[in-house]
């Protein structure tokens, strides 16, 4: 644990060096009608070199872990049958990433294959947050102390569509619907359940009318009769948790708190103004989403990992309302600055609560194993299948 403990303090220290939203100098024109390119300012230098240390620091922790992750030895695994042409579960583009870096090494490097994701993911993220984020620290510190990146070490195909899906967002805020299909089509190849962005987010980025809001209330009812219906519809669309434990549901009470209290809190900071801007509204609409589908959806396969594409978005909107706080200054109390140690609070609090259940079934992220000084257990291909 000391291993993830000083990572995370050391990239949040050097978090504070990097500012968010900063504009490149203009150019100068010249007599002769000439552009001179002016460079970059010292402290946008200052932040790159801080992102590109972060990248780093997170790449290489992520990188040289040896059975680190839940799925980590079934992946290698998979790696395996899928270099040698069998029939496996995981998409396209896994598969062939996995045969080029195998063909390439000569010999099956799956270690290569998990630096690579490991690289991408981070990239996706570390460039997502610095793009989209309104204050960058908050929003790095909720990534890491929500989990984001642990969690991406433990589940590496899934976090790196997620990225993804931080990207596609972006160009769905922007309305560049061609950049945004293209997105999510590329992405889904690695995680094919990128694929329900396609219609979350621009249901979450258009502006609702009242009919619509009485149509959402209606289909959350349906859900308390028409369970069985829409559970075959689940499995018709992802097939390979047919006859699985993922067909028993199961909710998380935190997460549902979480939507909440970033509404409220929204509602309360904001008030007639929580839908008026573009890009809040549409952070709003996914809370509410994801709100209903913790509450109404339980009974879908992994409905936590539908409902991810939509929660993650409280890493950009949380900082964001925090931000259009007012400060009264005729009060002793400042209500912004306490509020902003509330969620930092939060998240400490939640990280905690994380690293103590970190070696359990299902995250293993502890304890950490490198490469360097321990070996791969066998895996089901080298014990064999008698």
């Amino acid at each position: 644990m000391i291993v993830y403990l000083l990572l995370t303090a050391s990239v949040l220290l050097i978090a504070l060096t990097i500012k968010s939203k900063q504009k490149l100098p203009t150019a100068l024109v010249r007599d002769d009608y000439n552009y001179v390119y002016r460079g970059i300012t010292r402290s946008q230098l200052k932040s790159r070199a801080g992102l590109l240390a972060i990248f780093v620091l997170l790449t290489g922790i992520s990188a040289i872990r040896l059975n680190v992750g839940n799925d980590y030895s079934k992946y290698v695994e998979i790696m395996h049958r899928a270099y040698s042409d069998a029939i496996v579960p995981t998409e396209w583009g896994f598969n062939t990433l996995t045969r080029i870096v195998y063909r390439i090494s000569g010999f099956e490097n799956y270690v290569a294959v998990f630096a690579i994701f490991a690289a991408v993911t981070v990239a996706l993220f570390l460039s997502e947050i610095y793009r989209q984020s309104e204050d960058f620290w908050m929003s790095f510190m909720m990534f890491m102390l929500l989990g984001y990146y642990f969690q991406s070490i433990s589940t590496v195909r899934y976090y790196l569509a997620l990225g993804a899906a931080l990207v596609a967002m972006r160009f769905c805020l922007k309305r560049d619907w061609p950049a945004f299909v293209f997105v999510v089509l590329l992405g889904s190849l690695f995680h094919k359940s990128l694929l329900v962005v396609l219609v979350l987010y621009p249901l979450a980025a258009f502006r609702w009318k009242r009919w619509m809001y009485g149509a959402f209330g209606a289909l959350c009812i349906s859900t308390l009769f028409l369970k069985d219906i829409y559970l075959k519809i689940a499995i018709k669309i992802y097939p390979s948790y047919e006859g699985t434990e993922f067909l028993s549901g199961g909710t998380s009470t935190v997460s549902i708190a979480r939507c909440l209290g970033v509404m409220i809190f929204a509602a309360y900071v904001l008030g007639k103004d929580v839908l008026a801007d573009k890009k809040m509204r549409f952070y709003f609409m996914c809370n509410l989403g994801a709100f209903a589908l913790y509450v109404f959806c339980s009974f879908l396969p992994t409905v936590s990992r539908i409902a991810y594409y939509l929660t993650v978005t409280q890493i950009f909107y949380v900082p964001a309302i925090l931000l259009r706080m007012k400060e009264d200054i005729k009060s002793r109390v400042n209500l912004k600055f306490l509020a902003r140690v509330a969620v930092i609070a939060f998240c400490v609090l939640y990280f905690a609560m994380y690293m103590r259940r970190a070696a359990d079934d299902g995250v293993r992220v502890l304890p950490y194993v490198t490469i360097f000084f321990h070996e791969l257990p066998a895996t089901l291909s080298e014990r064999g299948f008698g």
